[in-house]
């Protein structure tokens, strides 16, 4: 997985590339915290994403528990229809905020 920042006006978008799993979760969630650190708006391209695992969406849910703490928000866009299915079996899809 590899993970660009891009510094936009009043937010941060992080582009996703591979799969986010045990190994690289921890990776994601220290850039998703490490945003917020200087934002307020997060946006999470998956586009390139193949693949989340349990451990993936833990970091996403942090995330989001982050943005609402903080009075934040964090929108994932562009997940492919793989990645969506597990949102919805896992019940994400309505803790998520996609676009």
């Amino acid at each position: 997985m590899t993970i660009k920042e891009i510094k936009k006006e009043g937010e941060i978008l992080l582009e996703i590339t591979g799969r986010i799993d045990t190994t690289t979760a921890p990776e994601l969630q220290q850039a998703i915290l490490i945003a917020f650190q200087k934002v307020k708006k997060l946006v999470i391209d998956f586009k390139a994403v193949e693949y989340i695992s349990s451990a993936g969406l833990r970091a996403l849910l942090i995330g989001e528990k982050t943005a609402k703490s903080k009075g934040s928000s964090m929108v994932i866009t562009g997940a492919n229809d793989a990645v969506i299915d597990i949102f919805k079996v896992t019940g994400f899809i309505n803790i998520l905020t996609l676009e």
